[in-house]
């Protein structure tokens, strides 16, 4: 059984407030997206204010595409990751799993209660390739939001848009959206189609709150000296470290199918270091009421 500390009131104010100013440095974090307990203590031990959970990392530790992975299961995760540091952690929800307004703004609710501070909100209807139609889409948002306002610690709502960024019309659809998303009363605003620092630049330039963007994904990566002077605030890396961990697994096992050679191991983090780090988490036998 995974141990995990307690997230009490207190707690969940302190780290809203903690995630909230983050939000309002003049130079941008990393939220990197561990994918269990473990990897979010090494995350923490490494030095990082925050986490977010990746549904991608998630669905892969249990064994099935993302997507595959419902409401239920999900906020358990979230209360695993929440419940394994004391970082602030911000879920990811996808596209709330229902269409409806008060079905996402429940979820909300729900990762709440799970003890996070901050999620975020799909405008993509599940892993399909149709958005939903911007009217809906504005009303899940404002839904989020209102639920987001009602509790009584800060909550950092995040609005995302799914269309991939190909060319210009692309990118002034996905502008228009993240404005009505920002009038809608998300804190943060977040496009992960974006592949190019132009694109970046005008998503940014035409907005009015702190913008999220995701490395590690497709190939495409800029410093992270070169997104500030972008001016985003917020940089995640979605499920690239889970599947930097599985890529590992996976070279690891062709080594010894192929070859019948054991050398991956000399890349491994040496024994006694991982329970070094882990150690610094001791086991509580507390769960979250």
């Amino acid at each position: 059984m995974t141990s995990t500390t307690s997230t009490s009131a207190d707690a969940l104010l302190d780290r809203g407030r903690r995630f909230r100013a983050l939000h309002e440095q003049s130079v941008p974090f990393v939220v990197p997206n561990p994918w269990d307990a473990g990897s979010a203590r090494l995350l923490a031990g490494a030095g990082f204010a925050a986490l977010a959970t990746t549904s991608a990392g998630l669905a892969a530790s249990v064994g099935v595409p993302d997507g595959a992975v419902g409401r239920d299961d999900t906020i358990r995760h979230v209360a695993t990751i929440a419940g394994a540091t004391d970082l602030p952690v911000t879920a990811d929800l996808e596209d709330g799993y229902d269409d409806a307004p008060d079905a996402v703004a429940a979820v909300i609710a729900a990762a709440a209660a799970a003890g996070a501070v901050g999620g975020s909100i799909e405008d993509l209807r599940g892993r399909g390739a149709d958005l939903f139609p911007l009217g809906l889409a504005v009303e899940r948002v404002a839904a989020a939001v209102e639920a987001a306002r009602a509790l009584p610690f800060d909550f950092v709502l995040t609005a995302r848009c799914e269309q991939p960024v190909v060319d210009d019309d692309a990118l002034r659809m996905v502008i228009e959206r993240l404005l009505a998303y920002q009038e809608a009363g998300a804190d943060v605003l977040y496009a992960p189609g974006v592949r190019t620092a132009a694109h970046i630049h005008a998503i940014v330039s035409s907005v009015d709150r702190p913008v999220n963007v995701v490395m590690g994904l497709g190939g495409f990566t800029l410093p992270l000296t070169e997104l500030a002077e972008l001016g985003v605030r917020r940089v995640s890396v979605g499920s690239a470290m889970a599947r930097a961990a599985y890529g590992a697994l996976l070279r690891a096992a062709d080594e010894i199918r192929d070859d019948g050679t054991f050398g991956f191991a000399g890349d491994a983090v040496p024994y006694a270091r991982l329970n070094d780090l882990l150690r610094e988490w001791p086991a509580m036998s507390e769960t979250r009421e």
